[in-house]
């Protein structure tokens, strides 16, 4: 049982609290001059839980794409009647096949006819699909297909919200969730060698840019720029999708301390109403699995499947040779939980509000 921990509010220099909202009217994805490159680009590392060895590329209706291989310049558009290219790895090259076109290179790289970052789209073949903006690299790494995705860091974190939030959650828990994402993608980079982040659960779950009249896209803009900071410094925010009724701190859970001294705080919608689950594992499997014990539960279910332990709250019973999981919440547990964020903002909570419940004593500062 976890102990209700109460903390109040610490009062932080003006200087530090920063809360710069985008203009009215704004778009939520800029354009960038044609050949520019800005320091707010991230680098996405894309669709390798697929372990890609072949790719798709192909043009989005109205735009070109621009392929570099090395020395050769390819062109994919509508017009000229080559809208996809086929890319397959072959020893520590890439071989790309466009149309009558077949080259050999050691790296492509993708973009619009300026130099500026593109639409396009990057299929598995026969598994998956997914629209991107952004400038694309690809090129052979440990016997894969490595693909990285460059693109405006707001178009990520939108990327990320949009993932990462479900169907009518509420504005202002959109704009909580956006600041979350922003300030993890910003210094929780430095995880991957070649790339800022991944696009699975590993950093965080990213989807193709919603459309500029979403609510994701508002959500974004509003809060643009902004992060979460304790100690006058920005930390990596965790969030996770259901707490159980009371979020945990990384001690809990046999993790080392992290950067912001997460709280457990009390979360009185998941309280209220807790996401319960049942699970059926070996009793081999349970043997390596504790409760409160996120390494050990990362390692299974990276084995047998995310919902083959969905949290950390849980106990086991053992049945014949078969152990059952009864457990409650979804994820870690760790800092702002999504549907405590999404029911306060029901209830007419800010996304202030929100963030200063999920994460006490920290503050709002704009990059």
């Amino acid at each position: 049982m976890h102990m209700k921990l109460t903390i109040a509010a610490i009062a932080v220099p003006a200087a530090v609290i920063l809360l710069v909202l985008a203009a009215p009217g704004s778009p939520a994805f800029p354009q960038r001059a044609a050949g520019t490159v800005s320091a707010n680009d991230v680098h996405i590392g894309v669709l390798g839980l697929f372990h890609p060895r072949e790719f798709m590329v192909s043009t989005v209706a109205g735009t070109a794409l621009v392929i570099q291989a090395d020395e050769e310049r390819i062109v994919l558009e509508q017009s000229s009647g080559i809208q996809t290219a086929r890319v397959r790895i072959d020893g520590n090259a890439v071989v790309l096949m466009a149309g009558v076109n077949t080259v050999r290179a050691a790296t492509l790289v993708i973009k619009g006819r300026r130099n500026e970052p593109v639409n396009f789209v990057l299929a598995v073949p026969d598994k998956f699909s997914r629209h991107y903006r952004g400038t694309l690299e690809i090129k052979p790494a440990a016997g894969e297909l490595l693909a990285v995705v460059a693109m405006d860091r707001e178009t990520a974190v939108a990327s990320v919200v949009a993932a990462e939030s479900t169907p009518g959650t509420p504005l202002e828990a959109l704009k909580a969730q956006a600041v979350a994402a922003r300030s993890y993608l910003i210094v929780g980079s430095g995880r991957h060698r070649d790339f800022d982040a991944c696009d699975t659960t590993h950093c965080q779950f990213l989807r193709e840019p919603p459309a500029p009249d979403s609510a994701v896209a508002k959500a974004v803009a509003a809060t643009r720029g902004l992060v979460l900071a304790y100690d006058s410094r920005p930390f990596a925010a965790m969030y996770t999708r259901s707490c159980g009724g009371q979020t945990h701190t990384p001690a809990e859970l046999n993790l080392p301390p992290a950067t912001y001294p997460y709280y457990s705080v009390e979360c009185e919608y998941c309280r209220a109403h807790p996401a319960r689950w049942i699970s059926r594992i070996s009793a081999k499997d349970a043997t390596a699995l504790h409760s409160s014990d996120e390494s050990a539960r990362l390692k299974l279910v990276r084995r047998l499947g995310w919902s083959a332990v969905p949290s950390n709250d849980f106990i086991i019973k053992k049945e014949n040779r078969a152990s059952i999981l009864e457990g409650t919440g979804r994820g870690h547990g760790i800092g702002l939980c999504q549907s405590g964020a999404r029911a306060m903002a029901e209830k007419g909570a800010g996304f202030r509000q929100i963030l200063s419940h999920y994460y006490p004593n920290t503050a709002l500062v704009d990059l």
